[in-house]
């Protein structure tokens, strides 16, 4: 395109050049071969107003240019480069594209803001008087810490995880009520609030034991506030409970003597598990002894087996000594050679 702005401004520079040098000729004509050549020159082109008896004045006006080899083509091409740019330009700005997670809704400067939320993909709109506005409604953390007084008076802050995301349908809504930073108009003040209302009704030590229950009242509240404003909570937990030092100091003491409690009780219950190993075994040595001497009585035989069986053990153990140890009979077998009893027992 710009080679052929070029030509053309060539093409009037040539043609101005022409004109004054046949200015210049005109002033200069003598001999009768050079007017007849002139004539011929002026009657072919229209450059001057004369007669053949004489010039009367320059006719630049009438001057006809040869037309630039292509200059028409060069024209049109320029209003088709013109034209397809224009359109190029219009219709990159007619399309907008919804991602992956997103909707869109579309304001539109005569009628205001369209009830129709538009999904994912590519949309047209009219550039200049409609403008389109993503949401991203995919479910976002939110991490709030608040300060709140339990029931008995204890200073407690409380940290919140909330997951919230807004209604896919109520955009519309949404955008005119709360705009798009909804969530920072909305989720503080309410959060907040919530933690306060619900932290009241506790204890300190409450807020420790029954935890679930307090995340599950505080999600209950939150979630019915929240859909005042159109938004959806998918998930409330909560992430840190820290007290006062003076609270935590006494909650460490108690817990110190819980555990020492505890070992106490240990140790009672040991000892009363001794004692009543203690006493069956002494009913059982007794149950045992007893035994024995009704054995020993029906058949006084049975203490010597008892000596041999006595015997048999010193000896396998003095096998088994680093020391050497000689013993004579009647030790090893405790005078059992002594002893000449009959079947009845006696000597």
């Amino acid at each position: 395109m710009r080679s052929m702005e070029q030509a053309l401004a060539a093409g009037a520079t040539s043609s101005k050049a022409i004109k004054d040098k046949l200015l210049r000729v005109s002033h200069l004509i003598s001999s009768k071969a050079i007017k007849e050549k002139f004539w011929k020159i002026n009657e072919r082109f229209g450059l001057l107003s004369l007669d053949r008896t004489g010039i009367s004045k320059m006719n630049l006006n009438n001057v006809k240019v040869p037309k630039m080899p292509g200059g028409g083509a060069a024209s049109a091409l320029i209003k088709l480069g013109v034209v397809a740019g224009l359109g190029v330009y219009g219709v990159a700005n007619s399309l907008y594209n919804v991602d992956g997670g997103h909707r869109a809704i579309v304001f539109n400067r005569v009628t205001g803001i369209k009830d129709k939320v538009y999904p994912e993909g590519t949309h047209f709109m009219i550039p200049w008087f409609e403008r389109p506005t993503i949401y991203d409604v995919r479910a976002r953390p939110h991490l709030v810490e608040s300060t709140s007084g339990s029931r008995d008076l204890q200073m407690v802050r409380i940290g919140l995880r909330v997951l919230t995301r807004p209604v896919a349908d109520q955009l519309p809504t949404v955008y005119r009520t709360l705009g798009e930073n909804y969530n920072e108009r909305v989720l503080p003040s309410i959060i907040h609030e919530t933690l306060k209302a619900v932290v009241a009704q506790y204890n300190a030590s409450q807020l420790i034991t029954q935890r679930e229950n307090v995340s599950r009242e505080i999600r209950k509240i939150l979630t019915e506030r929240a859909a005042n404003f159109n938004i959806a909570l998918d998930d409330v937990s909560i992430t840190s409970l820290t007290f006062g030092k003076e609270f935590t100091a006494a909650i460490e003491a108690k817990q110190v003597a819980a555990q020492e409690a505890e070992r106490a009780k240990f140790v009672v219950e040991k000892a009363e598990q001794d004692k009543r190993s203690a006493i069956i075994r002494a009913q059982g040595e007794a149950k045992s002894a007893q035994l024995i001497g009704q054995a020993i009585a029906n058949n006084p035989a049975f203490i010597t087996l008892r000596k041999i069986e006595a015997a048999r053990e010193i000896a396998q153990t003095i096998s088994h000594a680093a020391n050497k140890v000689y013993l004579s009979a009647d030790d090893l077998l405790l005078n059992l050679q002594d002893l000449n009893l009959d079947s009845t027992g006696k000597r």
